[in-house]
């Protein structure tokens, strides 16, 4: 079912007997990249809920400013909207204000980015009421700024001083209701802001115990549906969530886990990544992310049965530099090689030498899985790396 606000009705509204359709629409900046980007944003759009009726793409060396695909595409768009009877328009980039406008008005349709889609789905999928905080505050610093979308509905009376009007200057009804809006949504992100800082104040009590007992910890991370919680459940016996599905799980699970040489370690199952993660998402969820900066090792999991494993790779290692955890030693894992083609698991091994290719399900190389932990962990204690979240500084 479609999240909170993306169709514009409310979060646990009754499904309607037809799924909302959707076209998909993207520009290609160099060949073949278009089809990828396209096959990730149906997989997105179907977890929201939606029946995917169509794609199209614009070759063009850089977005149009206007309306992001061209006017001549526009008019295209907007005939496959009203062939597919479809719903909304779903482009796979964040849109500026202007683009998200000038682009409804050409297609007659309701049009949402790839990040406005995204946190819908995390909208959808936030139990906690940490989770629902960090998603509501990233979903008001995307609206923020596109509140001058919605000025042309609020009737700016302005101009020449007529019977009952405004004079120029001086705000009409539109503009006001405009910055008590804008006021409204300042004071509740505000109030997420403490929220979520206090929530994270909690969390680093937490770390600090586990530091001064100097017990090591495990971050598990990877793009998303890669299967971390599977890992997980395998690994410790947990039960966390675990569903053919992106973002299945928001909020992060915490375990123990016994090595073979004794050593207890925690293993953290982390929120999944996705290419072009969005920035509001990674400033709301800093606090739950910093799990993973703090963390003695990184288990970056792959799904080796992905076509575009590698790019997985790369996205989520954008992302681990952007939350300041690139310097996490790390220690990657070939999940799904019960299923991945042999020559796609030999050039993933070839292209990371030391990866471990394991399978959650079949239970294949989980041994030799927690043998690594071991041996790097104790490696860390021994050589004096890193201890519980704390880098040491290095001599000169």
């Amino acid at each position: 079912m479609p999240g909170t606000w993306l169709l514009g009705r409310p979060s646990g509204a009754v499904q309607e007997e037809r799924a909302p359709r959707a076209v998909l629409v993207a520009v290609e900046e160099r060949p073949g990249a278009a089809s990828e980007a396209l096959d990730e944003l149906a997989r997105l759009a179907e977890t929201d809920g939606l029946h995917v009726a169509a794609r199209v793409t614009q070759r063009l060396p850089h977005p149009d400013p206007a309306t992001f695909i061209g006017s001549g595409k526009v008019a295209e768009v907007r005939e496959r909207v009203a062939a597919e009877s479809a719903d909304v328009v779903l482009v796979d980039a964040e849109l500026t204000p202007g683009q998200l406008r000038n682009l409804e008005d050409g297609v007659g349709a309701r049009v949402a980015d790839r990040t406005a889609l995204i946190l819908d789905i995390f909208a959808e999928h936030a139990r906690s009421s940490e989770g629902r905080a960090q998603v509501e505050l990233a979903q008001l610093a995307y609206q923020l700024p596109r509140l001058t979308g919605q000025g042309r509905s609020m009737s700016r009376v302005g101009g020449g001083r007529v019977a009952g009007g405004a004079g120029i200057g001086v705000r009409g009804p539109g503009e006001q209701r405009l910055e008590t809006e804008r006021r409204r949504l300042r004071q509740r992100m505000g109030a997420l802001r403490r929220q979520v800082a206090e929530t994270g104040r909690r969390r680093a009590t937490t770390r600090a115990r586990r530091e001064r007992q100097r017990v090591p910890s495990v971050a598990i991370t990877g793009y998303t549906n890669a299967g971390k919680s599977s890992l997980l459940n395998a690994l410790t016996g947990a039960d966390a969530l675990v569903q053919d599905q992106l973002f299945a799980t928001l909020d992060p699970t915490v375990r123990r886990l016994r090595l073979p040489d004794g050593t207890t370690v925690t293993l953290t199952d982390t929120v999944g990544f996705v290419r072009h993660l969005p920035h509001q998402l990674v400033d709301a969820f800093r606090s739950t992310l910093e799990e993973v900066a703090a963390a003695d090792l990184v288990l970056h999991v792959v799904d080796a049965s992905a076509p575009d494993a590698m790019a997985q790779v790369t996205a989520v290692r954008g992302v681990l530099y952007e939350i300041g955890a690139s310097d996490v030693p790390e220690l990657l894992v070939l999940d799904k090689a019960d299923v991945a083609p042999p020559e796609w698991l030999q050039a993933l091994r070839a292209a990371h030498p030391g990866a471990l290719a394991v399978s959650a399900v079949t239970g294949q190389g989980l041994d030799e899985l927690r043998a690594a932990l071991a041996e790097r962990l104790g490696g860390q204690r021994q050589g004096g790396q890193r201890l519980g979240g704390q880098r040491q500084a290095s001599a000169g």
